[in-house]
């Protein structure tokens, strides 16, 4: 039987044994996908340990996925653009590492908004974190010329874009309020909105119609922000495609089946969340 997991301090709140245990029953798979609480000090110790433990490989959340990617010992090209790892596995023993949430993110916007870029305008991303690293990295992959950075940190979001380099740049984070008058997408990758808690202060009386917002945060589904958007005739994005879809990379490495997100799978998480 192929086991796999996923590790975090703590990991009770994680979804993905729902999503990949829905895959394994669809599927007719014989294998296994837990949760394993891990605390950081033993994290590497335990990604060295995997074959020897009967893993396949895991998926990996917060606060550990910087040491995820110290501890591969081969990184793809997202791994290396975000600098942190979200799924691990083994190739003849070798410890392999990537970010999937660019995939993620990526995969769910042309779904559920498709024609994004047609206007060939910039992207506008508030937050500098890790996800907004692997977003920025999508978008650049995606061929887009001019992704805008906005951070309340300036620094940080100069960190970002020296990091990722071509077609980046940052602006000051007053000028989020107006980015949906210029920008093709609109994406928050902050926490705020999280919990219905905080308030981006973003306008749309005069947002190019055209214009797209996205929201990684799913909980609440429907953010203060695409409520906003959406009321102002705008195209939205909810953060949970983006948590659906990062799962399939890592699935298809350990049980060897390329697995679809389907609105079953999306109605069984939502119930899981107490949405209807």
């Amino acid at each position: 039987m192929i086991r796999a997991c996923v590790i975090g301090w703590p990991i009770e709140h994680s979804r993905s044994p729902l999503i990949h245990g829905h895959w394994l029953k669809v599927y007719g798979i014989e294998g296994s996908y837990t949760t394993v609480a891990v605390k950081p000090e033993e994290a590497a110790d335990f990604l060295r340990n995997l074959g020897e433990n009967g893993l396949a490989g895991c998926n990996v959340t917060v606060p550990l996925k910087e040491i995820a990617y110290s501890t591969a010992e081969r990184r793809d090209a997202s791994a290396l653009a975000v600098g942190a790892a979200n799924t691990i596995w083994l190739e003849d023993a070798t410890i392999c590492a990537a970010n999937t949430d660019t995939y993620g993110f990526m995969t769910h916007l042309e779904t559920a908004a498709p024609g994004w870029s047609k206007n060939g305008r910039p992207v506008a991303i508030l937050g500098a974190g890790g996800a907004a690293r692997a977003i920025a990295y999508g978008f650049q992959q995606a061929g887009v010329a001019d992704i805008v950075i906005l951070n309340r940190t300036r620094k940080r979001a100069e960190a970002l874009v020296a990091h990722l380099g071509d077609g980046l740049r940052t602006a000051d984070w007053a000028e989020r309020t107006r980015c949906a008058d210029w920008a093709s997408v609109v994406v928050n990758t902050t926490t705020i909105g999280m919990k219905g808690e905080g308030d981006l202060g973003l306008e749309f009386f005069a947002a190019d119609p055209d214009c797209v917002v996205a929201d990684i945060v799913y909980l609440p589904l429907e953010t203060a922000l695409l409520k906003d958007a959406k009321a102002h005739g705008l195209r939205t994005v909810d953060g949970l495609g983006m948590l659906l879809h990062q799962a399939v990379p890592g699935f298809e490495r350990w049980f060897g089946v390329r697995p679809d997100v389907t609105p079953e799978l999306r109605r069984i998480i939502l119930a899981d969340l107490g949405i209807a």
